[in-house]
């Protein structure tokens, strides 16, 4: 026999080659098998692929590592047949790991039929020499290398199924299991080699027809290892990137699982708002009528919040509506409802009740809402009314149970608040006149309705007169004269008191500007003032749209003063500030109103561009009385002097009031004593009557 011999560089790169197939290998199995469809078939192919050139170019290179003392070459078509083989049985193996389960059973015949077909390429690898006389194999060697050929399958198949799965964890085991799986391939291989025989004599009939083996082994090396090396950069690039896409989905769901519940819920309390509670409650009816049961939708509202939120600021009414929505979410059972449908309003859905315990209940809500609160260290006290209406006696539709629990709550707050009020019949003429007067208020401006009467202003303590302030009517076609205080509050619950407000900007400037072109010599040295709302106030386009008004009319901005609440002006403060200060850098004259009534700042008072202070007639109505008011108004008067700012008293309505304001030191003072509110025109002849001393006829 011929004697043997391995080029030692060959058989390590030949090793090295089966590590890194195994590691390809076991990579594109996690692939493969978290891949769907079309794309798992695509993966399938190019992994066979590359995994089959990947073992073959270990046998080739091992057959390159072996030497003959006769020229050696190998038939083409045999070797590219052993090819074959060597993706067949990768595609195979790759596609049983890939399997939903690999039972012990599905695993022995796998790895069976995988070794006998790595054996079968191995040894039709060696026959692509076509040595004459034939290659002879000795029967243990042989045996051995076809068992560990099955049991090298086997261990390859065990390990590729468990670890395919690992896709960002699993870098270590599989480079482990990627050197045990080199190993056993090789030494397969190797044990193959070492079973052949080659008697004294024999002829390599592939020497001279077929490739030969001086120059193979360096380009067979390359190739391999640049198809394992692209396909383990695909592998891994589509990996991460499905990672990416994986994580990305995952934050795309969380966002709109976020955004999901913000449409459904209040930011603040976390309560279902009014989109879901009228969701659950087209679900309550129909669960209602299909089941033949009875529940009760109560509308709470908080008596007091307004007050708290002047005095203490949005902030702490934050707070505190939040701990009210705590404590009703407490209050009720796990399958009923408690939603925010307002600023401080909320719909409480009890399902499954009648009305003795929907009373119960919401005897139970007004008292656990009437306990003290502690917020930011205040101690807030506030009360609810709650109205209810019950299914199906007070409505079958959403729609008219809300709306006639919303009526049965205002009847309670007009009972005297602090409590609750089932709906009735007779509620439905006020709720119905509020809908209707709501509807005519959103055409009022629009046909023009909507009038100004001007109430004079006099320097204490009668007169002359320094201007008058605007003040808002509605001239309603079939209700006549109708005074602010009926629809301002349902103007600024449904926003309209915004176009409004400029309406009544831009009508004060226009009739100012005519007073001034037009009017009598003491008129055009008037002022005109305005109150501006709390909404209007914080509009983002105020400063723009008096600038705007005082330019169409071609009107001094000195003329103009804005009078804004002492709650809206100190509600945030430092943005308060600088819209005041654009204002007051315009030229137009600030007057703080309702001073006294709400939470005052001297800190920030004295920070503020104002013009003057407007003692509120709250204060004014008892001061000859009472002596408690008569202090209140000498400190404002003292504080308005101090920092030089023109005092102005509303609601002067006696003559004993004229006089102690204007002892104490007001410079301005206003009402029914000295002039009520009045259309221009009539205000003019007015005016002019009094200063000719000619009484008005009436």
């Amino acid at each position: 026999m011929y004697a043997t011999s391995y080029n030692s560089l060959l058989v390590f790169f030949s090793l090295l080659v089966a590590i890194f197939a195994s590691y390809t290998a076991l990579n594109l199995a996690s692939r493969i098998a978290t891949a769907r469809g079309r794309v798992a078939r695509l993966w399938l192919a190019g992994g066979a692929f590359a995994m089959g050139v990947g073992i073959w170019s270990m046998h080739f290179v091992g057959m390159l590592a072996f030497s003959l003392p006769v020229a050696l070459g190998y038939d083409p078509v045999i070797t590219m047949l052993s090819l074959l083989i060597a993706i067949a049985t990768s595609g195979f193996a790759l596609w049983l790991v890939c399997q939903a389960t690999l039972p012990w059973a599905r695993l022995g015949c796998g790895a069976l039929l995988m070794g006998m077909a790595v054996a079968g390429m191995h040894y039709t690898g060696m026959a692509a020499t076509r040595m004459t006389p034939a290659i002879q194999y000795s029967p243990a060697p042989f045996a051995l290398s076809v068992v560990i050929a099955v049991a090298a399958s086997g261990a390859a198949l065990w390990i590729a199924f468990h670890l395919r799965r690992q896709t960002t964890h699993g870098r270590l085991p599989r480079a482990g299991a990627a050197v045990v799986m080199g190993a056993a391939i090789t030494g397969m291989h190797y044990t193959g080699m070492a079973a052949a025989r080659f008697p004294v004599g024999s002829v390599c009939g592939a020497a001279r027809d077929g490739m030969s083996s001086d120059w193979l082994a360096l380009p067979v090396i390359v190739v391999t290892v640049a198809v394992l090396a692209v396909a383990l950069i695909v592998c891994v690039l589509d990996t991460r990137l499905e990672a990416r896409t994986a994580l990305l989905a995952e934050s795309l769901a969380q966002a709109n699982a976020e955004l999901t519940f913000l449409a459904l819920h209040d930011r603040l309390t976390q309560l279902p708002n009014r989109i879901l509670l009228e969701d659950r409650l087209v679900q309550a009816i129909h669960a209602a009528r299909r089941e033949r049961r009875r529940f009760a939708l109560m509308y709470l509202d908080l008596d007091g919040f307004k007050a708290v939120n002047d005095a203490f600021g949005h902030p702490v009414g934050d707070l505190l509506l939040a701990e009210v929505a705590r404590r009703l979410r407490a209050a009720v059972r796990g399958e009923d409802t408690v939603a925010r449908v307002g600023g401080d309003e909320f719909v409480v859905l009890a399902d499954a009740i009648g009305p003795a315990d929907a009373a119960t209940l919401a005897d139970k809500l007004v008292g656990v809402v009437a306990e003290p609160y502690d917020i930011a260290g205040h101690d807030v006290r506030v009360s609810a009314s709650v109205g209810i209406a019950c299914y199906p006696d007070d409505g079958a539709d959403p729609h008219a149970l809300i709306t006639h629990a919303d009526a049965a709550m205002y009847h309670a707050k007009a009972l005297g608040r602090n409590g609750y009020c089932f709906f009735e019949m007779s509620m439905n003429a006020n709720a119905h006149e509020q809908l209707e007067l709501l509807h005519d208020l959103r055409v009022a401006l629009v046909r023009g309705e909507l009038v100004l009467h001007y109430q004079p202003k006099f320097t204490a303590p009668s007169g002359p007169v320094t201007g008058a302030e605007a003040l808002v009517r509605w001239m309603h076609p079939r209700r006549g004269l109708i005074l602010p205080d009926e629809f301002i509050p349902l103007a600024e619950r449904t926003g309209m008191i915004v176009p409004i407000g400029l309406w009544v900007l831009d009508e004060a400037c226009r009739q100012m500007a005519q007073w001034r072109n037009t009017g009598p010599a003491g008129v055009r040295d008037w002022g005109i003032a305005v109150n501006v709302s709390a909404l209007q106030f914080n509009h983002p386009g105020l400063v723009a749209s008096v600038h705007a008004t005082l330019l169409r009319h071609g009107l001094d901005a000195g003329c103009l003063t804005l009078e804004i609440t002492e709650s809206t002006a100190m509600r945030d403060a430092e943005a308060s500030l600088a819209i005041l200060r654009e204002l007051h850098d315009m030229g137009v004259r600030i007057a703080i109103d309702g001073f006294g009534t709400g939470y005052s700042s001297l800190l920030y008072l004295k920070r503020l561009p104002a013009a003057e202070l407007k003692i509120d007639r709250g204060f004014v109505r008892d001061l000859v009385q009472n002596s408690e008011d008569a202090a209140i108004v000498s400190a404002i008067v003292a504080l308005g002097q101090t920092l030089k700012l023109n005092i102005v008293a509303e609601g002067v309505e006696t003559a004993g009031q004229q006089a102690f304001l204007t002892r104490l030191g007001c410079d301005v003072l206003q009402g029914f004593l000295l002039g009520r509110p009045m259309p221009p025109a009539q205000l003019i002849e007015t005016l002019s009557r009094q200063k000719t001393g000619v009484k008005p006829t009436d």
